[in-house]
């Protein structure tokens, strides 16, 4: 190991990479996933009635308040230095 290369620093800057980086918008991708409307059986009429299940919409919730609490620990972090 080199003086002038810090492994350690380098695996937990990867690490905060992949999963800020990455993880964050894929918890939000998988948010907007779970808000997907399912369409259910056609009326009399033609026309399909649009529905969403509430678990679904309570797992896209949890995703998106996951997300905004990384998002204002970020900010908190930031501004207490």
């Amino acid at each position: 190991m080199s003086s002038w290369i810090n492994l350690g620093a380098i695996g937990n800057i990867l690490a905060y990479s992949l999963l800020l980086g990455a993880g964050l918008p894929a918890l939000f991708a998988l948010g907007l996933l779970a808000l997907n409307y399912e369409q259910t059986a056609a009326t009399s009429a033609g026309t399909a009635t649009i529905s969403r299940k509430p678990l679904r919409v309570a797992a896209a919730g949890l995703c998106f308040l996951t997300v905004l609490a990384a998002i204002a620990y970020g900010i908190y972090f930031l501004v207490q230095g």
